[in-house]
This record gives structure tokens, sequence and C-alpha cells, in this order.
């Protein structure tokens, strides 16, 4: 829900009926992730997308029935060899969706959600789509605590501490527990929402390649900071699209800021006396993307550095530069495009191939497992 969050926030204010389709499973080439949502007013009006436009129509007749009759429905479209264009799915994925009443009534929480999203606060939402007579209800899951219930206490429990597993990591997908929370059984099935702070792009170095990486880094979701120690360059003006903007040795900044395994660091300096300590301090945190700019020349001097200083041939290879894909880029925001590439390569597991060449699935799911079974510690 969180991608219509900001769009909803005033039929919550107003008191506006309204309900909610949210993709919650995905099987094959589904054209949107789990998370996806849609939004269908009483009134009639539409936010949102679970599809890309091709059940949309669908969806929304069952959002109507849902704000007619109060009671959320588990939908499923796809596509069969009989009737392949009857859901609108003609790519062959398939999605699996919770339609409900959102409304301040029916979700008195979604409030507290909004807030805790707006404050950058890790949030999440677990929802019940299988195996109980609980259809639909929610339980609001922070680290400082929950609210809401999902019957039985060993059940909302059990789906409480997964939630909090899935939220530290920022994934959202089907938890699988035992009618009485059971560790390892599967009788329930809950989508968790997981509505973490948007990962954490760094951008170094204030040059003109930094202003197009740090524009497509938001496009894409990123916190984006951009550090230089050189106050005359890392100013709001030059990088108005940057949420953050730091006047500090790269390498000092790096080694007091929160570093994750969702975390971009984008080495674009280009200067060895900002890149080698930077460099040296970026092998060592837990980030999933390390990208340094410079030419084959200045990777292989850079390399021959890092190995003096000890650094093994495992750790080297989280480096990657020169950074950015092969895409024949010249111009800086050609090069944004290059470097974006990899990383959603990175992350997602691409081959950065074009997929006329390839023959795997066109819509994947992350790295990270989408579908987890909830077991003992």
């Amino acid at each position: 829900m969180r991608d219509i969050l900001e769009d909803i926030a005033s039929w919550h204010r107003d008191g506006r009926r309204f309900a909610v389709a949210t993709v919650v499973r995905t099987w094959n080439s589904s054209p949107r992730p789990a998370g996806a949502s849609m939004a269908v007013a009483e009134t009639g009006e539409v936010i949102g997308s679970v599809s890309g436009g091709c059940v949309e129509g669908a969806v929304y007749e069952v959002a109507r029935e849902v704000l007619e009759t109060g009671v959320p429905q588990l939908v499923r479209y796809g596509v069969s060899d009989d009737n392949a264009f009857a859901a609108g799915l003609t790519c062959g994925g398939i999605l699996e969706l919770l339609v409900q009443v959102a409304d301040s009534t029916a979700f008195p929480d979604l409030g507290e959600v909004m807030e805790a999203v707006a404050a950058r606060r890790p949030v999440a939402i677990a929802t019940i789509i299988v195996g109980s007579d609980s259809l639909g209800h929610r339980l609001v899951v922070e680290p400082s605590g929950t609210r809401g219930s999902l019957g039985p206490e060993g059940l909302t429990e059990a789906v409480a501490s997964g939630a909090l597993g899935m939220l530290e990591h920022g994934t959202s997908g089907v938890l699988h527990v035992g009618s009485e929370g059971e560790r390892r059984s599967d009788e329930v099935s809950v989508f968790v929402e997981s509505m973490a702070p948007p990962p954490r792009m760094i951008v170094f170095g204030a040059i003109d390649f930094a202003a197009a990486v740090a524009r497509i880094g938001k496009f894409l979701g990123y916190h984006v900071t951009v550090c230089d120690a050189r106050p005359l360059f890392a100013t709001k003006a030059r990088f108005p699209e940057a949420d953050e903007i730091v006047v500090a040795w790269p390498h000092q900044y790096l080694s007091k800021t929160d570093v994750d395994e969702r975390t971009v660091l984008c080495v674009l300096t280009h200067d060895p006396k900002f890149d080698g300590p930077l460099l040296e301090r970026a092998l060592r945190t837990q980030a999933g993307y390390i990208g340094a700019m410079g030419s084959r020349r200045t990777h292989d001097m850079r390399i021959a550095q890092l190995r003096e200083t000890g650094f093994s041939e495992e750790a080297l290879a989280k480096l990657r530069s020169p950074i950015g894909l092969d895409l024949g880029a010249r111009t800086p925001e050609e090069t944004a495009v290059s470097i974006a590439a990899e990383i959603i390569s990175t992350f997602c597991g691409g081959s950065g191939h074009p997929l006329t060449n390839t023959t795997k699935p066109i819509h994947r799911l992350p790295l990270a497992s989408h579908t987890l079974i909830a077991t003992d510690h």
C-alpha cells in the first residue's frame, strides 16, 4: 500500500470510504510485484495500479463489490490455454490480490501507519489471506510494538516475530504459520507488507555525473546523499534532487553513517586522495553495491593498492569498477542510466544481456525471497 499512501491520505482525513486491492502473491512473469496497490473510492475514483493496466477493470468491479458488502475478497488473475485474454494477463503471469475496505473505520490504525512512513520509521502491515476465518484481519508491526490482533495470541505473536524479521530486511511477502502460531506448520498464510525507510544511495564526488546519478537514484526510490569535501561544489543548488548534502571527507563521513545490505555506494570522486581511503572503508561495510568511476588503468592501480592494503580477492569482487554496464554511454545522463542498470541487475539478479537474447522470465523476484516460512531461531 505504500505506493499510494500519499494519494489516499486525503480520503482518510476526510473520512471517505474506499477499498484497496493489494498484490499479495505472484507467479511467472507477473507485471507488478507483491505490494503493488490500487484504491477505489466509493465515489468511483481510482488511484494506483496492480498490473500496469492488464486487470484494473476487473479489480475495479471487485473493489466496488467489496465496498458494497464490506466483505474482503482474495482474487486471482492469470491466463489459460483456452481463455488467454479473459483476465488480460497476456504476459503469462498470475496475480493474487486481496481486496478489502481500508478506510478509517475498517482500518483505524491506517493513520498511524501513514505517520510512521512520513517519519521514516519502519512499519509493516500483516494481513491474513488464507487459512483462517479472519480473512483480511490486520496487525500493524513496528520495532516498538504491535497494534491490532490476528485472533489467537500465539498466531499474533508468531506473525509479529516473523514480520519484524522481514521488516528488518525491507522485504514483503507471504509468511506461513500454524493456526495457533506453530512455527513448523503452514495452515495460515499472512501477507506482510514491509514499509521500511527507502534504501540509501550515497554518491561521493560533487561532479556533473553525480548530479545525474542523484536524479536517477531519486527516481528509483532511494534516499540520496551527496558527499564531497569541497563546500563550493557540494551545494543544494547543484543537487536539488538530493535528500541530503554532506560537506566532509568521504571516508570520514562513511565511517560515521549507517550502511546496510540495501545501501548503494557510488564513488565518483575520480581523485586518488579521496578514492583510496574511501574504498578501503566501503569494502568493509555491508553495502549491497559499491561502484567506482575511473578508467581501466585507474581500476588496475586501485585494485593493486587495495591488495597491498590486505584485501582478499573475495572482498575485491564486491567492487564494481569501472562503474556501470557497457551501454556505450557518453553523457552524464547516459552514464547514470548505465550505473542504474548495474544497480538493478545486482539486486534483482539480472544478466545485463538484451532480453531478446535471453529465455528466463522477464519479471523476476529480487534475490531476497518473497515467500518465507517461519521457523524456530
